[in-house]
């Protein structure tokens, strides 16, 4: 994969559009739009909750929830900070002092599952194995620091078994139904990113929840961190996913050339051209010698 291809693939908007392309794939893709003040108004006044997050990013970084209250009333939060605010435009200028001038992305806000008054998403780990099939190795359970909007286990979050969150909310057949469902559309979500992008190995599909259990795409990352599952009691599914991840590092490094390697490369071509000039003058002096005899 070139750096403009890698470079594509970390844009959460460029990744958004192709997902929209699958005709399945879509109806569980939130609606997304690109950060400015018209959007943003429109985008509150029509789900009352948004997320405003960075277009490229890690960790939850940089991701405001943004809501509009009753009274006309507006309010968001930033990490543990929560800002309240009379008008749009005192909320617009203060969201502004966050996003500067990098691009950024509204998304329409789900109102997340809980497990003990705490927000919690799911990751679905997708990989290929080593004949280059797409499986769904892992599905693990985030659970969000008390005080912030993220579940991101660098911003505080708790990776937890997914049971363990479930189960206050469905019974071990419908969990299970649900944990298939999932599986199968991380699968097709790799698929449909692979017809762009034939050469990336794995991602992590990060999905929330919402009251009706219905599964909404909020990210789709393609240096997902196997560690996480690192996290889990039973040490069978990190065993494989970290197997997989080795494996894809490994391809990588065969499919990619290194800097040294390109240097060794450009010294051959290098030589192949200094002795091709010294032919071409030797042929010369040749000649004006015959010339001269």
């Amino acid at each position: 994969m070139n750096s403009s291809q890698a470079q594509a693939l970390r844009s959460k908007w460029h990744k958004t559009q192709l997902l929209l392309q699958h005709g399945s794939i879509k109806p569980y893709v939130p609606e997304t739009r690109k950060y400015n003040k018209a959007n943003l108004k429109s985008m509150l006044e029509k789900y009352g909750m948004v997320y405003v997050k960075p277009e490229r990013g890690t960790f939850g970084k940089g991701v405001m929830r943004v809501e509009q209250e009753a009274g006309q009333r507006f309010a968001y939060q930033y990490e543990e900070t929560r800002q309240e605010f009379k008008h749009l435009d005192a909320l617009y200028i203060s969201l502004s002092k966050h996003t500067g001038k990098k691009s950024y992305l509204i998304q329409k806000g789900i109102h997340l599952l809980r497990h003990q008054m705490r927000y919690f998403d799911i990751r679905v780990m997708v990989q290929r194995n080593e004949k280059g099939l797409w499986e769904s190795t892992g599905i693990i359970g985030r659970l969000g620091h008390p005080r912030k909007i993220v579940t991101n286990y660098h911003s505080g979050g708790k990776p937890m078994a997914l049971e363990q969150l479930l189960k206050s909310h469905l019974s071990q057949s419908k969990q299970a139904e649900l944990v298939k469902k999932l599986n199968e559309l991380g699968l097709t979500i790799a698929k449909q990113l692979q017809k762009t992008y034939p050469k990336f190995r794995q991602i992590g599909v990060d999905i929330g929840l919402d009251h009706r259990f219905t599964p909404w795409i909020i990210e789709v990352n393609t240096k997902p961190d196997p560690y996480i599952f690192n996290q889990l009691t039973d040490k069978s599914m990190y065993r494989k996913v970290l197997s997989y991840w080795r494996l894809a590092n490994e391809k990588r490094k065969v499919t990619v050339p290194s800097k040294d390697t390109n240097k060794d490369k450009n010294k051959d071509k290098n030589k192949d051209k200094n002795k091709g000039e010294n032919k071409d003058k030797n042929v010369i002096k040749d000649s004006k010698k015959q010339k001269i005899s």
